[in-house]
């Protein structure tokens, strides 16, 4: 693919939507404004748009916990993701969902956010068998955590998706910490990548603080599953400038972790190329103006529309389209 100016521009524009997004909701969860809790990626906005940029329209994103990043990437419209921050009937799952649970079937295929640890591998694949069964040439994208690589779901599907060949594409974004735990102290390879190798799964390590080396490696491992010649694992070395959870103080990690994912901060490297490539501060600076008041819209939108009725608890939330259908 060749980056044009303007493809850098529209790169640069959906990773400052993502951290503006965040940087926002975080100060509206500070205020107490928000109920439940966030699970915050500011400073894995190059891997979540790279990822999503290598996509077409129509194919289908499995999500994890900390997906705010992955929805806005896809094509999510920011007001409805802060209406279902705020639980509000005008969000993406009508205020039922929150934080972790962020989906858009009909327009996006988004499968949804989740707070399962791992689940995302499994409704991936599902997607991905429904493709080959459907005879469709779409692609199933699966972003997991390093965290998420240990649980048994993992090895089961990948096994699974090995054999049978399915169109999905496995993206780790390795942030080098699951909760509070350092990927070193619970994982016997130096990278998630190579626990590919034993499935016959082509797999790739990128630098996730750049868009581009991440949707080339994206663009590639998709192309190959709609080929028909199965699934492939992307893992993208990246930071979390948080810690696990929003007001998480992050005490477990070294000074040093910080330090180096602020010299390496994806906005400001990818601020730098847009420089290189010839476009002005001040355009820039208009991209950053656009996206400050669309996020203060997507917060005046959440803050100003109602919540669902009390009436609708049990409306989208269980299946009773047959005998077996229960409320409980």
């Amino acid at each position: 693919m060749e980056y044009t100016q303007e493809i850098l521009k529209e790169l640069y524009l959906r990773m400052v939507r993502i951290r503006t997004f965040e940087t926002k909701a975080a100060d509206c969860f500070s205020k107490g404004m928000v109920a439940g809790n966030l699970h915050l990626a500011i400073g894995q906005e190059a891997s979540d748009v790279g990822a999503c940029y290598a996509l077409e329209k129509e194919d289908y994103m499995a999500s994890t916990h900390r997906g705010h990043g992955h929805a806005l990437a896809k094509g999510a419209e920011s007001r409805y993701m802060m209406a279902e921050i705020f639980g509000k009937k005008t969000g993406y799952c009508h205020g039922k969902g929150g934080s972790m649970h962020i989906a858009d079937f009909e327009n996006l295929n988004s499968l949804g956010a989740n707070g399962i640890v791992g689940a995302s591998f499994a409704i991936a694949a599902g997607s991905a068998l429904a493709s080959k069964v459907l005879g469709d040439t779409h692609v199933s994208l699966c972003f997991f955590g390093d965290g998420a690589s240990n649980e048994g779901t993992f090895l089961e599907v990948m096994n699974m998706s090995a054999l049978w060949k399915l169109p999905v594409v496995f993206f780790c974004e390795n942030n080098g910490y699951g909760v509070s735990t350092a990927i070193e102290r619970v994982s016997c390879t130096e990278h998630i990548a190579q626990r590919a190798e034993g499935f016959g799964i082509p797999a790739r390590i990128v630098d996730g603080n750049d868009p581009v080396e991440v949707c080339e490696a994206v663009s590639e491992a998709a192309a190959r599953a709609r080929r028909g010649e199965g699934p492939s694992l992307v893992e993208a070395k990246t930071f979390r400038h948080q810690g696990h959870y929003s007001g998480d103080p992050a005490s477990y990690r070294p000074a040093s972790y910080l330090e180096e994912a602020e010299k390496k901060d994806a906005l400001m490297r990818m601020k730098k190329r847009l420089l290189e490539s010839g476009i002005t501060q001040e355009e820039i600076d208009q991209l950053e103006l656009m996206i400050m008041d669309e996020i203060e819209d997507a917060y005046t939108f959440a803050v100003e529309s109602e919540y669902p009725d009390a009436s609708e608890v049990l409306t989208d939330v269980y299946a009773v389209d047959n005998d077996k259908g229960v409320a409980r």
